[in-house]
């Protein structure tokens, strides 16, 4: 894992295309805000994780109806 500090305002640039950038510091949160291609997909990791294991439970019963 890449770690980085950035302060208030400044930001990374992923890809050429991604900005992501500090807008926001509280005492226990920082706000950030993310520039990126309107053909990108972007979901919350705990959906991201729900999906994947939905598509590896589809995988798994269409393995188990071929070999019936």
């Amino acid at each position: 894992m890449l770690y980085l500090v950035r302060k208030l305002n400044e930001s990374i640039i992923i890809d050429n295309d991604v900005e992501i950038k500090v807008v926001e510091i509280k005492k226990n949160s920082v706000k950030l805000g993310v520039t990126f291609p309107n053909t990108t997909t972007v979901l919350r990791k705990e959906i991201h994780e729900r999906i994947m294991q939905e598509n590896l439970q589809a995988i798994n019963s269409f393995k188990d109806i071929e070999s019936e």
